[in-house]
């Protein structure tokens, strides 16, 4: 029988949320559970009877810092067949752009399969390949539309609904809130594996509900859905609220306040300055050779919200400008509720566009593929400011905002 449109949550699922105290981060008396948590503590009854396959990374690990694999690998209520890895891979071996490929985990014995860079039918006939019933997701996401585990999760959604199999989507905290949905829409022209459907460039959802927003607007037909979600949670919620240790969902997103910028500060990768890859700030630190302290001094003239400039110089180790000293900018937040990453993201590229003669897009133009459409690049090219690029894109972000509404979870 077809499924619903509608995510299925369980009853003890929706009676958590609605009863997750709205106390103050600060207050110890409100403690999050993440989604596995939950599942584990709920015997597994989701997966009772299941072949299951989980979708995850580094960062699926319990409060304890045990991955979640080799938990449920353990569990006899557990029937563990299968894992698969996204980029950077299972256990977190590969670079940017890069995978583990097929192998198996010396830990458990369980075949690992790489799902980076596929989807559709390929994807669907290794979820068939594998065996599993069930496709559990769990990894922790950034906020950010341009961070590709989100499209894991979408591919594996739309996988799973052709090969036939249930998906379960383990939730976990958005690092950075769930306040608001900033930045310009993605248009479907400009879809890659950074953005394959029509959000936010800082989304503010969950995984889970992305999930529900994925089944409910992008798929073409439903997939048997169903999402764990946290106890405790609250939208205004940072990470250090949760109380979970971090680990680095990839290489260079070492710290939540890495994944604070990120959202505005990776839009240079679509130019040719410094993201700081190569440095213990990446994103934080941005720059180029020939840049001194006027970038600084024009950033911190626009008094934006909650952030402020340094002049720094450094030497990246790997990537753009490996092993030369450049100049640029270190982003200092003092103010995180006041902060917007995004518009903070648009003045930088204006200002280091105004300040430095060398400022160039990368020549295949991927600042469009990141923002979404050739809008921002054309409007900088001409000379807009800050408030007027952050402008053309009030219209989409508000009709996105109310699609958004309906799959949250949280208050």
């Amino acid at each position: 029988m077809r499924p619903s449109r509608r995510a299925v949550i369980t009853a003890a699922t929706a009676a958590a949320v609605s009863a997750a105290p709205g106390t103050a981060a600060a207050q110890p008396r409100r403690r999050l559970r993440t989604g596995f948590e939950r599942l584990a503590h709920d015997r597994y009854a989701p997966l009772d009877g299941q072949k299951v396959g989980v979708v995850t990374n580094p960062t699926g690990i319990t409060r304890d810092v045990r991955h979640i694999v080799d938990v449920m690998h353990a569990d006899t209520r557990v029937d563990l067949r299968a894992v698969f890895g996204p980029e950077h891979g299972f256990r977190g071996t590969a670079q940017a752009g890069g995978s583990e490929g097929r192998y198996d985990d010396p830990a458990t014995g369980l075949p690992v399969y790489d799902t980076y860079l596929k989807s559709g039918r390929p994807l669907a006939d290794i979820f068939t390949a594998s065996g599993v019933d069930t496709v559990v997701f769990d990894i922790q996401d950034v906020g950010a539309r341009f961070y590709t585990y989100i499209w894991t999760l979408y591919d594996c959604m739309e996988a799973a609904r052709l090969a036939g199999k249930r998906f379960v989507v383990l939730d976990r905290p958005n690092p950075v809130t769930g306040r608001a949905a900033l930045g310009p829409v993605l248009h479907k022209e400009f879809a890659t594996f950074v953005g394959r459907q029509p959000i936010s460039q800082a989304h503010g959802m969950t995984v889970a509900e992305l999930a529900r927003l994925f089944n409910e607007e992008f798929l073409t037909d439903p997939v048997l859905l169903e999402t764990v979600p946290m106890a405790g949670w609250k939208r205004s919620d940072f990470y250090d609220a949760s109380g979970l240790p971090w680990v680095p969902p990839s290489p260079n997103m070492p710290t939540p306040e890495t994944a604070l910028v990120y959202s505005g500060t990776c839009l240079f990768e679509g130019t040719n300055l410094s993201e700081g890859r190569g440095t213990t700030r990446p994103f934080e630190l941005l720059g180029a050779e020939g840049i001194d302290r006027r970038w600084a001094a024009a950033a911190n003239e626009l008094a934006l919200p909650g952030v402020r400039f340094r002049e720094a110089y450094f030497a990246p180790t790997f990537s753009k400008f490996q092993g030369r000293t450049i100049g640029g900018v270190q982003i200092h937040v003092h103010d995180r509720n006041a902060f917007d990453p995004v518009r903070t993201g648009i003045a930088l590229l204006v200002t280091a566009r105004k300040v430095w003669s060398g400022f160039a897009w990368r020549p295949d133009n991927w600042i469009d593929k990141l923002t979404g459409s050739a809008r921002v690049r054309t409007m900088i090219d001409a000379g807009a400011d800050t408030d007027e690029v952050v402008a053309g894109w009030q219209e989409e972000l508000a009709a996105f905002r109310r699609t958004r509404r309906k799959y949250l979870l949280y208050r």
